[in-house]
């Protein structure tokens, strides 16, 4: 029997996280090891899924030549998409979070991470 996941709550709020091991890439760090969330730490025990969308959007969409932006959307461009995981925490709670890679200003190049929602498990 395959489990269907729907959706609990729409959180969408910037979190905390951490590793056991330092990214490679800091505009490409994979799954945090967990996450705080209004003061709460959760640790993340499995990674469900994972799904990438570097899709150029706005005025985005217009600076690339075309030649190159079939590539940009599969493998992302400096400071262009979100990198999503869905993950399930010590405490059996299911999560689906994220990276934006936009940099925020000039003093805050690298990305944010963000809490999108909280999942449920049906049968």
């Amino acid at each position: 029997m395959t489990m269907q996941m729907k959706p609990l709550r729409f959180i969408n709020e910037a979190v905390e996280v951490f590793f056991e091991q330092a990214p490679m890439l800091e505009k490409k760090p994979g799954p945090p090891s967990g996450f705080v969330w209004h003061g709460e730490k959760f640790v993340i025990v499995e990674i469900l899924s994972e799904w990438h969308d570097y899709q150029r959007r706005g005025r985005m969409a217009r600076n690339m030549q075309p030649q190159h932006s079939s590539a940009a959307e599969r493998r992302g461009s400096w400071g262009v998409g979100q990198d999503y995981y869905r993950v399930r925490t010590q405490d059996e709670r299911l999560f689906d979070i994220y990276y934006d890679r936009a940099p925020k200003d000039v003093d805050r190049r690298k990305g944010a991470w963000f809490l999108d929602r909280e999942m449920s498990e049906q049968a």
